[in-house]
Order: structure tokens, then sequence, then C-alpha cells
């Protein structure tokens, strides 16, 4: 599987840097704190119940001992760890009870972490995507650092270092969108576009990048695709990339699509970025775990599935896993 080297480094040159800011490749509405407050004050508005779904028990053993083929487990989120030839790979690693600075407000977790730190296997990499905070949890983070330490190495968009360095990290790849270097073997991780923003404080936003991630393993190709709205950046990655072995696309924190659209996909445009970047197989994710927006808990599956019904694709084609569940793609 070649790529073309000279048309990533085309797209890498292509500028989404301006006056210290970072921004996306298409031009998307912004909307500021007026439109936020539009949305949570909304006449008739009510706060979707937050569903209590089972949690599995991943198999300790397994995960310590896994099969040759690759091996996935949701931890819940955006978060999984995925397992193959010998590396351990967590995504957006969140297991705070809250996504928030604060410890008492913010978006509380209603389905807990399958894993806790103490209970994985040595963990070897993980895949940052961008510095909200369901996706970038301090608390997290320290604790993966304690345990593994320069064993573990974080990969992380552009302007994120210096938030790792105050922190003690610094086995770090900070990487541009379209950029790439080479792990152990002949292995290599991409740092891709998506279409989203980023920002921790009210004077940060968009001051580091956020984007998805690619892994190739022996010829594995494993797509994390972070947050993201629906973009042609996606084709991009296909026509660069595909076919990709399997991917994990967000589906969830969609409504109200006025406010969401430009930076969260529905399901129905998840299936389209299945799509457009060739991929065998996908698991749905950023969903279930953290209440966010306005659709019931439990809706973004069942859209999924009709969106699936309505392309004539199986839902083995597009899976949707339970929060602890362990899978093996086929």
């Amino acid at each position: 599987m070649t790529i073309d080297r000279e048309r990533l480094a085309a797209l890498a040159a292509e500028p989404h840097f301006h006056r210290g800011r970072y921004r996306n490749l298409e031009s998307v509405p912004r909307h500021g704190l007026g439109d936020f407050l539009r949305w949570q004050l909304a006449p008739g508005r009510r706060f979707p119940q937050g569903k209590r779904y089972t949690l599995l028990r991943p198999d300790g053993h397994l995960l310590m001992n896994p099969p040759a083929e690759p091996q996935l487990a949701w931890l819940g989120h955006a978060s999984f760890l995925f397992q193959y030839r010998g590396l351990n790979v967590l995504t957006d690693p969140v297991l705070s009870d809250r996504a928030s600075p604060f410890r008492l407000v913010g978006p509380k977790r209603f389905t807990p972490p399958a894993l806790t730190v103490a209970e994985m296997p040595p963990i070897h990499l993980v895949l940052i995507s961008h510095n909200h905070y369901d996706h970038l949890d301090e608390a997290t983070v320290r604790q993966l650092h304690r345990r593994f330490g320069a064993d573990l190495c974080f990969c992380i968009p552009m302007g994120l270092r210096r938030w790792f360095e105050k922190r003690g990290i610094h086995n770090l790849v900070e990487l541009d969108w379209w950029q790439s270097t080479p792990l152990a073997g002949k292995n290599e991780v991409f740092c891709l576009p998506a279409q989203h923003f980023s920002g921790r404080t009210a004077t940060d936003t968009n001051t580091s990048l956020w984007c998805s991630w690619l892994l190739e393993l022996d010829g594995f190709r494993f797509y994390f695709g972070g947050d993201t709205g629906y973009g042609r950046v996606f084709h991009n990655i296909g026509e660069l990339l595909a076919p990709i072995d399997l991917a994990l696309l967000p589906i969830g924190a969609y409504d109200p699509r006025w406010f969401m659209a430009p930076v969260h996909v529905a399901p129905e445009e998840a299936v389209k970025i299945h799509q457009d970047i060739g991929a065998r197989q996908s698991v749905a994710m950023h969903w279930g775990t953290f209440v966010l927006t306005d659709e019931p808990m439990d809706e973004p599956p069942r859209r999924l599935r009709l969106a699936l019904e309505r392309q004539g694709m199986s839902e083995s084609e597009f899976r949707v896993m339970q929060h602890g569940e362990v899978w093996s793609p086929q």
C-alpha cells in the first residue's frame, strides 16, 4: 500500500495557521458566547436524560495476552485501547468523573470508565486529538505518565507541547496535519485533519491544533477520527490512505444542528466519513458516556442503524460496541 508522498507534502503546505490561531481548511460558521446562550436558554429546552448502560468488565488476562489479530476495547466516549503486534495504544483517554476543569461543575460521566490506569496493560502510545476536556483529561494523563513514564509516548497535534511539558511530560511526538513520523519497525503514525476547534479557557481558542490520527502497523491501517464535523478533508484522506482496515468515528453530541453541525457529525454523516475514507470496518464512539448536547442518550446508535439500512450496509460494517466490550475486527 504505497502512499503518494508528493501529494501528502502538497496538502501539508495548505495554510491553516494565521495570526497565532489555527483554522479549518473549509470555512465553517463560528459560534460565540451569544449563540451558546441562545442554545442553553432556549424556551422549552430539556436536559436529556442520562441512560445507565451495562458496563462490561474487560478480561484482564485477555488484555495482558492479546491475540495475534487486532483487538479493541471501548473504555467510553472517545477512549479506546487498541492492541496489535505488541503495541498497546490509547485514544483520548478520559477516565475522570467530569469533562471539566472543575470537580463539581461541568458534564458528568453517566457511564463509568471500563478500566482504571492501574488495570491497564503496558501502554506504549497515546493519541490525543485536541485539548477539549472530554478528550484531554489532565488527571488521566498524569496517572498514565506516573505509571508508564518514559516507556509511554504521547502523539499530539501542534501547539500542545507546552501543556505537556509544564506537567513534566517530554516524551512527545508533535505533528501538523498531513505530517507523519516512523515508529518501531516499518510502522508509521500520521496526523490528519479534522473539522473542529480547540480551547480550554476563554482566551486560548484555536491556539492549538485539532486532528485525527492514522497508525500503519505492519500493513494494518487504524484510524482514529477524534472530534469532527463533516467536510471534504475526508475525501482527501480516502484518496491518499484508503483502504483503512479499522476506523473509530464519532456519532454523538450533534443536537441542536444549527449549533453543532460545523464541529460534530450526526450518525448519517459518520456513515459518509466511513465511505469517504474507504473504511473496511468502523466502530462508533463519542456517545453514551457524557451528556454534552440535546439528543437523547440512546438516539445516536438508533440513528446509525437507520443510516446504515438506507445505504444498504450491514451493522457489522459500522459496529456499536458496549462500554467495556473487547472485540477483534473480522
